[in-house]
């Protein structure tokens, strides 16, 4: 298969008022200069979002002046923040969430965050307070380089499919190393309200008009498809979007920022750290609900959705 090289090409724009330096080939570039804040103006608020529709996600070193207030200012800047459907914010904040891992503990699948809702987020904004010395990174990948790079065959397979999404999925399978504390926190916090919703496979990019796998371990099973089946290419999908090729890796700092676009990409955290403290805190931005190439937007299936009262 013919590949043309400019579809691929994570180079910096030439145009922007920031100094961006790619991280890597496909995805993923570190900002320099800025000091983050609710106070930025608006070009440079404009620029940033320009730059993480071209990269999928960007880093910012050294923001350690921001505390949980400015963070959610800075957030707010972005878009509409959004708090977790059912995990409880950070404690003092509007709408963070606590990432404090324990004992090895992160989310070390290939996800994106919350699908399991109909409009899921747009982007996340990731603050580092504590990292270990060695380990904890996190990777993220590439979802429209994925499909750029599927082979017509797939691609047409693809363009009808639809995948449903749960937040109720089988976390000790999952995580066969998670502590019994961790399958019950997962039962009784994250999925205490069970949602589902079905997305199509490839939904088109609301800002940029590109094309995207829309997967992650939130997915359940396809449409029309047996749990084999489902299995079968499911696997084959998420394999596509997780080659090297597609995927930046970040060695975080304490007072680094990743803020990334939610709807072109998946990430994971890497668990590799043992009993080291990692504490980190998310702001989240809300989406709208994706549109696939045919143009049928995502269906909520769990809780039920409300009925108009007839009139």
């Amino acid at each position: 298969m013919t590949v043309i090289q400019h579809q691929f090409d994570n180079a910096a724009d030439a145009n922007s008022p920031l100094e961006i330096v790619p991280v890597a080939g496909r995805i993923g570039a570190e900002i320099r200069g800025v000091a983050l804040s609710g106070d930025l103006d608006d070009l440079t608020i404009a620029a940033i979002k320009q730059a993480l529709g071209r990269h999928k996600v960007i880093f910012f070193r050294a923001q350690t002046h921001l505390d949980d207030e400015t963070h959610e200012a800075f957030a707010s800047r972005l878009g509409e923040p959004l708090a977790h459907p059912t995990v409880p914010v950070a404690e003092g904040s509007r709408f963070l969430l606590e990432l404090n891992s324990r004992e090895g503990e992160a989310a070390s699948q290939w996800h994106t965050d919350i699908t399991f809702l109909p409009a899921f987020p747009a982007a996340s904004i990731l603050r580092a307070l504590v990292i270990p010395p060695a380990g904890g990174d996190t990777l993220w990948a590439n979802a429209v380089t994925a499909y750029d790079g599927l082979p017509p065959a797939l691609k047409a397979l693809v363009h009808e499919l639809r995948a449903v999404h749960t937040n109720a999925y089988d976390y000790a399978t999952a995580r066969p190393e998670a502590s019994a504390d961790a399958i019950r926190r997962h039962r009784e916090v994250f999925a205490s309200t069970v949602y589902e919703t079905e997305h199509p496979v490839v939904h088109v990019h609301p800002v940029t008009g590109e094309k995207a796998l829309l997967l992650g371990n939130f997915v359940k099973s396809f449409v029309g498809l047996n749990r084999e089946d489902s299995n079968r290419v499911f696997q084959i999908l998420q394999d596509q979007i997780t080659k090297p090729e597609n995927t930046v890796r970040w060695r975080w700092q304490p007072g680094d920022v990743a803020i990334w676009d939610n709807r072109a990409t998946q990430h994971r955290a890497i668990a590799d750290f043992g009993k080291q403290k990692r504490h980190l805190r998310r702001a989240t931005i809300a989406g709208s609900v994706p549109v696939a190439l045919a143009g049928g937007p995502s269906r909520p299936l769990k809780p039920e959705p409300l009925l108009e009262a007839a009139e």
